[in-house]
């Protein structure tokens, strides 16, 4: 019989892949540690805590303490590893706790890390960077790849499944490992997982910093994302968190800039076709011969050399 101390670790996992680590019982249950006694990895999966989440989760402990224990792992002199549960760690050192009810398994470094992964996996306010990231950590641990060899191994596997490329023995064995892992996490196929998740991974770097932190919903980040000049993207990104844009008002704003690119793009076409032309008229026109129109041409290709050259300073 499982003990209710395992559900958050174990209880969406579903799949015999990740079994192995979730046990049948913990090693030792229904303890209590001092927080003293608890330290954080060194690596963390978990980066970005939400402020207002964090403090109705301390408003909840204040009034009925940590009802779900943390997942901690011995280490020499007394002292334990936080595997699971650092929101609620967070929040009892908030609310001025000094112990909390935990539970204690044995596990090496990377069976630490794989639990930590599922459980931060398993959150309902998940942002997709948070959880591509961690998929993809899960991935590497799992199959012993560095994560940019995980990338190209699921872009590999997307181009069999579409045909682009022939069937290996090696990958498909892989994808095996990929589909299982998949399932057992329940989130997504891994096909949906390459076609919505990795090309996040290629968003600018405001964008992709603004969706990891929660600043800005996937969808709005996405759009804003499809403005090619730069300067652009960052004022209506800014523009964006600070006044809550709606998609649809984010949409609008970008239909606008690009009706004044286009027509900025029209004008400077319509600027060089004239240029064009008046270099044809001016081989024809043999104006060298006549000193004073020579004179006055000159002059006029000077102002537009210093306007041409100001011009250039002022972007550089």
């Amino acid at each position: 019989m499982k003990s209710k101390t395992e559900r958050p670790f174990g209880g969406q996992i579903r799949k015999r892949p990740l079994d192995p680590l979730l046990g049948e019982e913990p090693a030792t249950g229904n303890q209590s540690l001092t927080l003293a006694q608890i330290q954080l990895p060194a690596s963390q999966p978990r980066r970005y805590f939400d402020e207002n989440a964090l403090s109705e989760l301390v408003s909840s402990v204040k009034q009925h303490g940590i009802l779900q224990p943390l997942l901690v792992r011995p280490l020499k002199g007394k002292k334990y590893e936080l595997v699971a549960g650092e929101r609620r760690y967070r929040a009892a050192k908030e609310v001025g706790l000094t112990e909390v009810p935990v539970v204690i398994r044995e596990l090496d470094n990377n069976e630490a890390l794989q639990l930590s992964l599922i459980e931060n996996l398993q959150r309902e306010d998940l942002n997709p960077v948070e959880e591509t990231e961690g998929i993809l950590q899960l991935l590497s641990l799992r199959l012993s790849h560095p994560v940019s060899e995980i990338v190209s191994l699921l872009y590999r596997l997307n181009n069999e499944q579409t045909g682009k490329v022939n069937h290996n023995v090696v990958v498909n064995e892989e994808m095996t490992q990929i589909q299982e892992i998949f399932e057992s996490l329940g989130r997504m196929q891994w096909q949906s997982f390459v076609k919505h998740r990795l090309p996040l991974l290629k968003l600018p770097h405001e964008i992709f910093e603004a969706l990891q932190t929660g600043k800005i919903a996937y969808t709005k980040a996405l759009s804003i994302a499809k403005i090619k000049n730069e300067s652009e993207r960052k004022a209506l990104l800014d523009e964006a968190i600070a006044l809550d844009l709606s998609l649809n008002q984010i949409k609008e704003k970008i239909q606008l800039l690009n009706a004044q690119s286009q027509s900025k793009f029209e004008q400077e076409q319509q600027l060089s076709n004239r240029l064009t032309q008046l270099t044809r008229k001016l081989k024809k026109a043999r104006i060298g011969a006549n000193p004073q129109k020579r004179q006055q041409l000159e002059d006029l290709l000077g102002q537009i050399e210093a306007l041409l050259e100001s011009e250039q300073e002022a972007n550089n």
